[in-house]
């Protein structure tokens, strides 16, 4: 997808692995979870699977039959899991606010889109330090199917009262917001601070290191689009 070429008017954030770091911490959760169910599967392919939800993972380590017996249980272990032993350290990655703090300036409006469920997706925000600057959110509870599937943007979409794609623009860390976005025919901007080969992340308009490196070359980002003369 190309860059914008427009004004960009709303920014839709994913947060696990973009806003706050927890991409190990899931990735573990779900490794434990699945070993407990007798699927013994190496960290680095669980991981490489973290950015979307349980719907969209669990096919990849389980057959059509496990699915059906095992999808639900397995889901439920891992959330208790990860509330009981991983949550606590999840942290924000530097200076969210003031990229938030930037993106607001300049009259645009902020919108979350992630994967969690929306109690989780509460501690993000505190974490982030940004729960004051939210214009619109979206968690899991809010889409038939996670990413890649769209459905999380073109709700986040609806909650910001629908502006054109053109005039929006994703922030991601994973593979998965990138085919998400292009679903919903939205231009997405990497970050590499989720810890996904930079390989995987084609298809991003831009790729910056994390929050800090956006906020420090913002005025040359996508997100900073002169309205035409």
């Amino acid at each position: 997808m190309s860059p914008p070429t427009c004004m960009i008017h709303s920014v839709v954030f994913d947060v696990d692995g973009t806003l706050v770091d927890s991409v190990d911490l899931h990735a573990r959760a779900w490794q434990e979870t699945l070993a407990e169910f007798g699927k013994k599967i190496p960290f680095q392919k669980v991981r490489a699977q973290i950015g979307k939800g349980g719907d969209q993972l669990l096919p990849v380590f389980l057959s059509p039959e496990e699915m059906e017996r095992l999808e639900k249980p397995i889901s439920e272990r891992r959330a208790v899991l990860f509330k009981e032993r991983y949550l606590s350290q999840v942290r924000g990655f530097a200076n969210v606010r003031a990229l938030f703090e930037r993106v607001l300036g300049e009259g645009k409006k902020v919108a979350l889109a992630s994967s969690a469920h929306g109690d989780e997706l509460e501690i993000y925000k505190e974490r982030a330090q940004i729960s004051d600057l939210i214009d619109a959110e979206t968690s899991q509870e809010d889409a038939d199917q996670s990413k890649p599937h769209p459905d999380i943007f073109e709700a986040a979409l609806d909650r910001l009262g629908h502006p054109p794609p053109e005039e929006t623009v994703v922030i991601g860390d994973t593979p998965y917001d990138i085919e998400g976005a292009h679903r919903a025919r939205i231009a997405a901007i990497a970050v590499r601070c989720g810890g996904f080969p930079e390989d995987s992340l084609r298809g991003a308009v831009a790729i910056y290191d994390n929050p800090t490196d956006l906020l420090v070359r913002y005025s040359e980002s996508p997100l900073h689009v002169d309205e035409p003369s």
